[in-house]
């Protein structure tokens, strides 16, 4: 499996269901967010089982993304028509109700194999997550199997991280959440962040 951490990210052109609940033909990454911190996440199928959950998590958080600039978008192997139907089926019934975020629709699987989720056997994405930056690089990444599902406040953390790094210069290290100290990243910086840390690690 590739590591896309420091490449460019994959750019695409597929059919997608957009936030409002309109069916576009041509989506296209590149354009949707140019000079925008961006969140893709790849998962299986339409109308399965762990799926749901991630993408009302996805949701539920949307606007805590919003607030950081950040678009969020998902995809898998179904069709803009299966994404739309799913959208249209309440929660209580197994759907996932009208999401906020775009869903893409990857129904030649040529995406999740320029982003290296696909698996072997079953032909449906890994759980795929990558935070992509304003230019265009892939900056994190996480693939949880199918079984798993993922940790969308983890995908939130690191955003944060990414933001302060980049409005401080500093790093961040094991365990960083908003409002902590940084490191800098020098041997004496090192030193006075463990002295002062390394009981909480």
């Amino acid at each position: 499996m590739s590591v896309l951490v420091g490449r460019p990210a994959p750019d695409f052109t597929a059919a997608a269901v957009l936030g409002n609940g309109e069916i576009v033909d041509a989506f296209t990454l590149s354009e949707e967010i140019k000079g925008k911190k961006a969140v893709i996440f790849f998962y299986p199928l339409d109308f399965t089982f762990v799926c749901p959950s991630e993408l009302i998590a996805f949701d539920k958080r949307f606007e805590e993304f919003k607030k950081r600039g950040v678009e969020v978008i998902g995809v898998s192997i179904d069709s803009q028509f299966s994404h739309n139907a799913w959208r249209n089926t309440p929660v209580n019934e197994g759907g996932i109700g009208p999401v906020q975020y775009t869903l893409v629709a990857d129904t030649k699987h040529e995406i999740c194999q320029a982003y290296d989720v696909e698996h072997p056997e079953a032909g449906v994405a890994f759980r795929g997550s990558f935070l992509i930056d304003e230019e265009g690089n892939v900056r994190h990444q996480v693939v949880n199997d199918l079984p798993l599902g993922r940790n969308v406040d983890e995908m939130l953390r690191m955003v944060d991280a990414l933001s302060f790094h980049q409005e401080h210069g500093e790093v961040c290290p094991a365990g960083w959440q908003e409002g902590d100290k940084g490191m800098d990243a020098s041997p004496s910086g090192v030193a006075s962040y463990l002295s002062e840390n390394a009981d909480k690690l």
